[in-house]
């Protein structure tokens, strides 16, 4: 497999999560402004979409989108217990969050990344995170991860709110997502991705 990522994008939690399953990978750098690898390869020819990740199977196979790839990374190693087992009501738990961070945390981010975007535009996207955000700290006051156990959501969840540093957010009002990011950069296969993205 080859993992298509830019360091720190949320690309990270698949990165995270193919060190936790200890699966075989190459990792590839993406330069996601020029739109091409590091070795200089046209990226938009292998993920017409522009983003990352992409993660191009063995097969030939291509599969986009951060929440299908953590799934299908997750399904690779069943007994890892990253993901909870198909059709159970569990895994649509994990969908239900894994949805919920991408379309109302990760894109609430989206304005604060582009440089154009007016400071009032800025500012009503931090007010928006904050909501978010106070759910997501409601849904962890009870328990160590949003599933109860380790899964592939606390992979995507620890990737976009390393962002809150980036942009200067305040989480002090949300006592517990400290503690769980803490908890989650603990982790060796964490520590692992952010050392070979750059970040450590």
């Amino acid at each position: 497999m080859k993992l298509y990522y830019s360091p720190g994008a949320c690309s990270l939690a698949s990165h995270i999560t193919l060190k936790e399953l200890g699966l075989p990978f190459e990792p590839i750098q993406v330069d996601l402004r020029a739109k091409t690898t590091k070795d200089g390869a046209d990226y938009s020819a292998i993920n017409p979409k522009g983003y990352v990740p992409a993660l191009a199977l063995d097969n030939g196979q291509v599969l986009t989108e951060g929440t299908a790839v953590l799934q299908y990374l997750a399904d690779q190693k069943p007994a890892a217990a990253l993901a909870p087992p198909a059709n159970s009501f569990e895994r649509y738990r994990l969908q239900e969050w894994l949805g919920f961070i991408n379309s109302e945390v990760h894109k609430s981010f989206s304005p604060l990344f582009n440089p154009a975007a007016p400071e009032a535009t800025k500012e009503a996207a931090k007010a928006l995170l904050a909501k978010r955000l106070g759910f997501v700290a409601k849904a962890l006051e009870d328990r160590d991860y949003l599933l109860g156990r380790y899964s592939v959501a606390d992979a995507y969840l620890y990737t976009v709110l390393r962002w809150t540093v980036k942009f200067s957010i305040d989480l002090t009002a949300f006592p517990v997502l400290a503690p769980y990011m803490k908890r989650i950069a603990e982790r060796a296969a964490v520590k692992a991705a952010l050392a070979a993205e750059g970040l450590a």
